[in-house]
């Protein structure tokens, strides 16, 4: 089996950035649904 010694081919760059985009977008949701809330009633 012939395995890439590297991996420059446009298909693993837009799959990296895929992945790189849902891991920030889930991030972000999760600062959004549960650190921001927990900060405010913390401050209450």
């Amino acid at each position: 089996m012939n395995l890439p010694v590297r991996f420059d081919h446009p298909a693993w760059t837009a799959g990296v950035a895929t992945a790189l985009s849902y891991g920030l977008g889930l991030l972000g949701l999760f600062v959004l649904l549960f650190v921001v809330p927990f900060l405010l009633f913390a401050l209450i």
